[in-house]
């Protein structure tokens, strides 16, 4: 489907953002951790498996959400909200259910998703979502260009 404004393609818009996200949020993930000292998931007894397979998680609710929204014909900046809550809510079940599987009793795997969701952690994977929705959407209905120099189009030279 061709953009609605000339602006970019909106499969080429999703891709850019998810991975422009995957590396907002692990940044942002890392370096919260390294200020405030604690881990991203602070339960005793989980392995790194539910975390990984959480953020994997994340990464495809934002992905099905952008590709799913941003094909309309004129894609609207409300899907970055959109993007944040489907993000956060793949992270959350995820993170539950994989902490079931490998083993941890369900208490403590309801205690590593309510932690998470009221950490700050989860505000910086949400805003990382959204960050990437919005900028997903404007990639779609922008037209910007590539800088232009005057003197590029001078054939005389």
């Amino acid at each position: 489907m061709e953009p609605a404004a000339g602006g970019m393609r909106p499969g080429l818009a999703a891709a850019l953002a998810v991975v422009g996200f995957g590396a907002l949020a692990i940044c942002g993930l890392g370096v919260l951790s390294l200020v405030s000292g604690s881990d991203v998931i602070a339960v005793r007894g989980l392995t790194p498996i539910p975390g990984a397979a959480a953020f994997a998680a994340a990464v495809i609710g934002l992905a099905a959400t952008l590709a799913a929204t941003l094909r309309r014909p004129h894609p609207s900046y409300a899907i970055a909200a959109v993007a944040a809550v489907v993000t956060l809510l793949a992270h959350l079940s995820t993170l539950g259910v994989a902490a079931v599987v490998v083993g941890v009793d369900p208490a403590r795997a309801l205690a590593a998703v309510g932690a998470f969701a009221v950490s700050w952690f989860a505000v910086v994977l949400g805003g990382s979502a959204a960050v990437a929705g919005w900028t997903a959407v404007a990639l779609v209905r922008t037209r910007a260009r590539p800088p232009h120099w005057g003197w590029e189009d001078d054939e005389d030279r």
